[in-house]
């Protein structure tokens, strides 16, 4: 597990306190950007590309959960398909997390930050 602190949900800890792993902000923001169209994949690392070869799907691929004293910080690195309009579709990926978050968390999240670290240029091939 990370050493980034758990955090803390709830302010009324009458029946017990609620606290959420930021691993799990990765899942559902993992999850809330496959909804996006217009997105590839997101990029991994070596450790996520194994352990897909073994059939396990990692949700959290491609994203980057910061817990500072000012907030939640999100960083995605996506690969987008050819064609599409990268600021439409930054801007509908940062809106669905934001959404998708407040909804399941009720976290306010600080920033969400886009790298677009290539594009699938399988639709260039199709058009031709």
């Amino acid at each position: 597990m990370s050493e980034q602190p758990l955090l803390n949900v709830s302010d009324d800890s009458s029946l017990g306190k609620v606290e959420i792993a930021p691993e799990v902000i990765e899942v559902i923001t993992g999850i809330a950007s496959s909804e996006v169209d217009g997105i590839s994949s997101m990029r991994g690392n070596f450790a996520t590309g194994v352990v897909e070869r073994f059939g396990k799907k990692s949700h959290g691929k491609g994203v980057k959960v910061e817990l500072t004293e000012t907030g939640i910080l999100i960083d995605l690195f996506v690969v987008l398909n050819f064609g599409v309009s990268i600021p439409k579709v930054a801007q509908q990926l940062q809106e669905n997390i934001r959404q998708t978050l407040k909804n399941m968390t009720a976290l306010e999240i600080d920033e969400i930050n886009v790298h677009v670290v290539g594009i699938h240029m399988e639709g260039a091939e199709e058009n031709e």
